[in-house]
């Protein structure tokens, strides 16, 4: 599998769209992609928050060879682990050994939805480590009982298992996650090239399993007009701390947004057509130990970015 792979931001694009985007990623040369799973975007102008499970079975006949995974799914409040077992199992079985399971502590943003209390961050790494432990349960297949700190499960057998079963890669952007990651997970998933945090992962029993990064970039000729996209359309990028994990509703993000530059946007998106530059950002995380990127295209000239990544970009990575 090439380093390099697709980002499909179900914050941004309708339904329809993810498909065609996935179906041009693999005309193009990506070999995998990533697809957000949210009930909210981050922001109004964003705008759009499809079911990924159904986009994901649509993908999943619109293409052929392209490996898909969740990025990243939250299996702890808004949806009960049996559910994401059975999803998940559902969906290795339309893509035979090209479906793969990432899974996060999620965000307020998505999870209050459902009425129940947003917990602190320690006890959301534990609800995600039973999660897992959960979902590898009912894949086992027979009928399952369990009973956790946070979850309980009464005779319940998943009957539709696909072989092999789908990894499950467990994302963080600390090293308690990576930990986590390394303890339970099949690979690694990150959204910032932060120093340790794969030595974290494979000290903590992650070995040589795969770690996987997200790169944005917003590719246009007119890098003015990038920036200006970039700032406009996914502002989240540059908002600091612990905001992302905790504020409630899309308006949130976008007051915080208010107190965000094109300049502080412009530094964490590569904009415009330089190829070295869209280069570099992905060498970043190469160089920090990533083993594959996953490119998210901000904004709506996505075609442009297919060919500008098939001709430009992708060849020189190998």
């Amino acid at each position: 599998m090439q380093p390099v792979g697709l980002a499909l931001s179900s914050e941004e694009h309708a339904p329809k769209e993810l498909v065609r985007q996935a179906q041009m990623g693999e005309a193009s040369g990506f070999e995998y992609a990533l697809i957000s799973d949210h009930f909210h975007p981050w922001t109004d102008t964003q705008g759009e928050s499809p079911f990924v499970w159904g986009v994901i079975g649509a993908i999943a006949q619109a293409t052929s060879t392209l490996r898909l995974g969740t990025g990243v799914t939250c299996p702890t409040i808004r949806t009960h682990p049996v559910v994401i077992a059975q999803a998940a199992a559902t969906s290795g079985a339309l893509m035979p050994g090209r479906f793969f399971l990432g899974v996060g502590s999620g965000e307020n943003l998505n999870e209050h939805v459902v009425g129940t209390r947003w917990p602190a961050a320690n006890i959301r790494q534990d609800m995600l480590s039973e999660a897992v432990d959960v979902i590898r349960l009912l894949w086992q297949g027979g009928n399952q009982n369990f009973k956790g700190d946070f979850y309980e499960v009464e005779n319940a057998c998943i009957y539709t298992l696909p072989s092999p079963l789908p990894e499950i890669y467990i994302a963080s952007s600390g090293e308690e996650g990576a930990e986590l990651a390394g303890q339970k997970g099949d690979g690694f998933i990150s959204t910032a090239p932060q120093e340790g945090l794969v030595e974290a992962f494979r000290k903590a029993g992650g070995g040589d399993k795969p770690t996987f990064g997200q790169v944005h970039v917003c590719w246009s000729p007119d890098e003015a007009k990038a920036r200006r996209t970039a700032h406009e359309v996914w502002p989240n990028a540059a908002i600091k701390g612990e905001l992302g994990q905790e504020l409630p509703l899309p308006r949130h993000f976008e007051q915080a947004a208010e107190m965000v530059s094109e300049d502080d946007v412009a530094e964490l998106v590569t904009c415009g057509n330089d190829p070295e530059r869209h280069l570099d950002a992905i060498r970043t995380y190469l160089d920090a130990g990533y083993e594959y990127v996953y490119v998210h295209q901000v904004g709506p000239e996505q075609d442009g970015f297919f060919d500008f990544y098939k001709h430009e970009v992708l060849p020189k990575l190998g």
